[in-house]
């Protein structure tokens, strides 16, 4: 991070302790740090604290009228590169989902363009609230990177998620947020993930056993391989992956929805989503009450967004699928691949305590003319693996396009 500007953040919270070393961990790697304190953060460690460690005077007021006499938070909101908050307290996050603009660090998270990452820290019961969870789902639609919190004793006396995490963690995702550099480096890659729920009335769905899990360290992978990722995500309980945009859905129409708002710009398109194949044809307004023994669904076909997206006229250059089958995997994976007509398909095998919930998986990788076996391994391994593969065949498929328009 040599030479990148970060402005820190640091609002009320017993973690803001742990802040001073942050701002270490970052310097050490390079980065310029000014240190921006709410007033709650004052009461729990000193600026001169923070300017002891930085090296730079610390600003803790939107009303200092030295500094904004040349509109100082505008000026701190185009100097930095980065905007971390840690920590990041439930009244923090809050107000930024909302827009606030009540003290300097707000105003300057309003006024800035460069990235905001939050780093949330607070009790387990809070964290839980479904208020600060909505708040944190809004932020990550809105491309602010969400890093934690981690799990384990809290100074309230507590156990749980909450906790800030570790400043040494901090600082690394926060350089892979300012440098992701890799073989997809300068590419798009939208992403699908999760399943599915088709309604049957308000409190009734139908879904599948997805776990998510496989998708999102996809998206982690091609994070870390230099891509913007988006991540369109069904209702799953997983943490968005360090530097990647989320965008959340329920059900199938709502991800062709999503998916179809996103497409433009990119060039690799990765459908690891279980998708509902049938969704109730009428859902019931209210709740179906249990009076006769049996029960029949009318159901119909869901929209194949894999399918749609590949035969767009302006589909991405490169759409990649995955198959999960429960007998003749290959055969079935391979008719899947030419059926839509797929540039590569993940095969894998699934079925009563394989691969769903589980954090071990293995894929069989087909595309025109080639196989690869991958795995088993841990399933952020074997995203690694994957995302390197389908790097490899996607410099291939340009270098072909090229070869094809100089032939034309």
């Amino acid at each position: 991070m040599q030479g990148k500007r970060i402005v820190l953040g640091v609002s009320g919270g017993i973690a803001a302790y742990k802040s001073p070393d942050l701002v270490r961990r970052l310097r050490e790697r390079g980065a310029e740090v000014q240190v921006v304190m709410t007033r709650g953060a004052t009461e729990f460690v000193t600026p001169l604290t923070f300017q002891a460690v930085s090296g730079r005077s610390v600003r803790t007021s939107l009303w200092d009228a030295a500094a904004e006499a040349a509109m100082g938070h505008i000026e701190l909101a185009r100097w930095a590169d980065l905007v971390l908050v840690a920590p990041a307290t439930a009244d923090f996050v809050a107000r930024l989902a909302h827009g606030g603009a009540e003290d300097l660090l707000q105003t300057l998270c309003l006024a800035t363009e460069a990235p905001i990452v939050v780093a949330p820290s607070m009790n387990r019961i809070m964290w839980a609230n479904e208020a600060t969870q909505a708040n944190i789902r809004l932020l990550a639609q809105r491309g602010v990177h969400i890093l934690g919190p981690g799990a384990g004793d809290q100074a309230c006396g507590e156990i749980g998620e909450g906790r800030m995490l570790e400043p040494q963690e901090l600082a690394q995702q926060a350089e892979s947020i300012l440098l992701p550099v890799g073989p997809l480096s300068a590419r798009r890659v939208l992403i699908t993930a999760g399943p599915t729920r088709e309604r049957i009335d308000p409190v009734r769905f139908i879904s599948n056993r997805s776990s998510g899990k496989m998708g999102f360290a996809v998206a982690s992978a091609a994070r870390a391989a230099g891509a913007e990722v988006v991540l369109v995500a069904g209702p799953v309980s997983l943490p968005t992956p360090c530097g990647v945009r989320r965008v959340d859905v329920e059900c199938a129409a709502d991800m062709l929805t999503a998916v179809t708002r996103e497409l433009p710009g990119t060039d690799i398109y990765i459908s690891t989503a279980a998708i509902a194949d049938y969704r109730p044809a009428a859902p019931a307004a209210q709740k179906i009450k249990k009076k006769e023994s049996t029960l029949d669904l009318d159901l119909e076909r869901t929209v194949d967004v894999l399918a749609t997206v590949a035969a767009r006229p302006d589909r991405p250059g490169f759409v990649v699928g995955f198959a999960a089958e429960t007998e003749a995997v290959e055969q079935h994976a391979r008719e899947k691949l030419l059926r839509k007509n797929l540039d590569v398909i993940a095969a894998n095998e699934v079925g009563h305590e394989k691969v769903f919930d589980m954090d071990d998986n293995a894929l069989i990788v087909l595309w025109r003319g080639g196989r690869r076996e991958l795995g088993p391994a841990s399933k952020s391994e074997l995203a690694r693996d994957f995302i390197a593969l389908i790097a490899d065949l996607y410099v291939a498929y340009r270098a072909a396009c090229v070869r094809d328009t100089a032939q034309a």
